[in-house]
């Protein structure tokens, strides 16, 4: 079978998968739970039907399985063609909820993004919100939707308390097409966000790391201390030393 072909294939798979749960469906998924420094971003994507056949759409996998250059690519696309959010929790956040719940606020941040006018959105989200009134929030905004008739898939085996329907799928980003587009869409944005934060701070690779604790990354903490941009909640971070606001970012 040519690569053309396959990637039709693929296409039609992973595209049925979220037509078979026979209502609207927007995909979650999840990037830097594992780096040092950084935050975890989330991305919620919705493919209105009449977008399904745009052709970016053969080639939106996992985007573990694409290069950096095919990722940049069809990023700028898959926006144009799908409904989306981007959403964060901050390095401090991982370090005051634990990585897994900040995981899970950054993806209820990117569905309400998607789902509730900005001013709501930033009530609702707040970690220190009581659960009372984020039940009162939301229904502000979803009692106006009268069928409620979506879901959210998301990638993984753990999810957000969300108003809807929930599907975790394990590896949903080779499965499904908006946890797919998901992937992409909080991938490029985060790695973006990194190379910004290198030119700040060059010492520790995360140009080419996107802040993971590789040998280089190590080495600069080592050397530098830590920034406020790292987890100082992760073993590696926890005996480096701030740097000094007077330190200059560079060498």
């Amino acid at each position: 079978m040519s690569s053309k072909l396959s990637a039709r294939a693929l296409k039609a798979d992973i595209a049925s998968f979220d037509a078979a749960f026979g209502v609207p469906v927007c995909g979650i998924d999840e990037v830097g739970r594992g780096p040092l420094a950084g935050p975890v971003l989330a991305a919620c994507a919705f493919i209105p039907s009449e977008k399904l056949k745009h052709p970016v759409w053969d080639a939106v996998t996992d985007s573990k399985k694409l290069s950096a250059a095919k990722r940049d690519y069809l990023f700028e696309i898959i926006k144009d063609q799908c409904v989306y959010a981007i959403a964060e929790a901050s390095a401090e956040e991982i370090d005051t909820l634990n990585i897994h719940h900040a995981t899970l606020l950054a993806m209820k941040r990117a569905y309400f993004s998607l789902m509730l006018p900005r001013a709501e959105l930033s009530l609702l989200c707040h970690p220190d919100r009581s659960e009372a009134e984020r039940r009162d929030l939301r229904s502000l905004d979803f009692a106006r939707d009268d069928n409620k008739r979506h879901m959210v898939l998301i990638d993984g085996k753990f999810a957000p308390t969300l108003p809807c329907k929930i599907q975790t799928i394990v590896k949903g980003d080779s499965k499904s097409l908006s946890i797919a587009a998901a992937s992409i869409l909080a991938k490029v944005t985060r790695d973006r966000m990194m190379i910004k934060l290198h030119e700040e701070f060059p010492h520790y690779g995360w140009a080419n790391n996107a802040g993971y604790g590789t040998p280089e990354h190590l080495t600069g903490i080592e050397k530098f201390g830590i920034t406020s941009h790292h987890r100082k909640s992760f073993a590696p971070c926890r005996a480096g030393e701030e740097m000094p606001p007077q330190m200059p970012s560079r060498a």
